[in-house]
């Protein structure tokens, strides 16, 4: 039996997974949309940019990666009683941009309201399977969150396990025992007030940073302990001033600059850095593309799926291009190839992707994938 409930990224949600993946940046999924479909369950298509008749949009509640999928991710909103007097069969997520990211279908559902007689809280939540939640900003508004049944017992129950009395550690906070002790290394035991004063008087005793080493009992020993006697004799016995370093005399202040050594000066660099081009960028695959890091030129290419006859399909791009797609080609690549001729081109292309066409003009249609190649920036 073929799944009749699902959901899929939409063109315009899986471009800006993929771009956001490749660039290490993230979107941002904000809101949650329920509508009825036009009066019937629909199908979830990857081309839409809105719901069939959208009748509700709001704020996500929760956002959060599946604890057993880490590639999915679940989003949740809940429909308080007051609102409703609608089906619900088609489910939407949008970024912060408005954008359509995901669309699915659900069991319908009716939601009435309270002047109908009977009114009910409605949790609705979307399972979306992604390629890297990395890519997913995990972000919700908490002015609007209603907290469900399932998310209060959870926080309870983690709130119970925090009045176990657990010991303090340096990264945990807890209980600790308190000590008299001045002479403890222990990272687990508080020092007292008593502790903390015989310290303080002990360290009264001790000599004065203000007084620079006045009050050293015995100075000479002080001097011996350091071993600064041996320090002076070393300096004696250095190199004289009649010596040169560079050709320079010891007399002076000597100064090396990046000539002496034949060293770039800092201009010299910065001078190289700027000539050196951005780096190149690209997916090495069957359905791949290469940016140009100097000029921004992304070139695209791929292959279609098995085409019979007269016949076309749409293929979305890699990537998307920013600004614009120029064109492409397109050209058969012969499956079973044995008479007849077979045309192919490329056309209707935008930023997202374009429409490869095959003609065979023979009266045996034999089944053929098209390479296709598109250029743009």
């Amino acid at each position: 039996m073929s799944t009749k409930y699902f959901a899929v990224l939409t063109q315009l949600g899986a471009d800006k997974l993929a771009n956001a993946t490749a660039l290490g940046t993230k979107i941002e999924i904000t809101h949650m949309a329920v509508g009825d479909g036009g009066g019937s369950l629909p199908i979830p298509d990857t081309r839409q940019t809105k719901l069939i008749n959208e009748k509700r949009r709001a704020a996500i509640n929760t956002l959060s990666i599946d604890s057993k999928n880490k590639n999915q991710i679940i989003a949740e909103q809940i429909i308080p009683e007051e609102e409703g007097g609608w089906w619900i069969r088609e489910i939407g997520l949008f970024d912060k941009d408005g954008i359509l990211i995901a669309v699915g279908n659900c069991a319908e559902s009716y939601k009435p309201q309270l002047q109908e007689g009977s009114g009910r809280t409605q949790t609705i939540r979307m399972i979306l399977i992604v390629s890297s939640t990395g890519a997913v900003t995990l972000k919700v508004d908490p002015s609007v969150i209603l907290a469900t049944r399932e998310y209060v017992d959870g926080a309870i129950e983690a709130h119970a396990k925090s009045h176990n009395h657990p010991d303090a550690t340096l990264k945990e906070k807890g209980f600790v025992i308190l000590s008299n002790a001045i002479d403890s290394n222990s990272e687990t035991h508080a020092a007292t007030s008593k502790a903390i004063k015989v310290a303080y008087e002990n360290a009264d005793t001790r000599l004065e940073k203000n007084k620079n080493g006045a009050d050293i009992p015995n100075k000479n020993e002080f001097v011996k302990n350091l071993g600064l006697m041996e320090t002076v004799e070393q300096a004696q016995k250095a190199v004289p001033e009649s010596r040169t370093i560079n050709g320079k005399p010891l007399s002076r202040d000597v100064t090396l600059i990046a000539g002496d050594v034949e060293a770039y000066t800092k201009t010299e660099v910065d001078n190289k850095i700027q000539n050196i081009g951005s780096k190149n960028t690209e997916l090495k695959a069957q359905n791949g593309w290469w940016k140009c890091g100097d000029t921004g030129i992304i070139f695209q290419w791929g292959y279609s799926k098995g085409l019979l006859g007269e016949s076309r399909e749409w293929i979305t791009f890699p990537i998307t291009f920013p600004a614009i797609c120029f064109g492409g080609l397109a050209t058969p690549v012969m499956l079973n190839r044995t008479n007849g001729l077979v045309g192919a081109y490329f056309a209707g292309a935008d930023r997202l992707g374009a429409w490869v066409v095959i003609d065979q003009a023979q009266n045996t249609y034999e089944e053929s994938k098209l390479f296709w190649w598109a250029v743009g920036y």
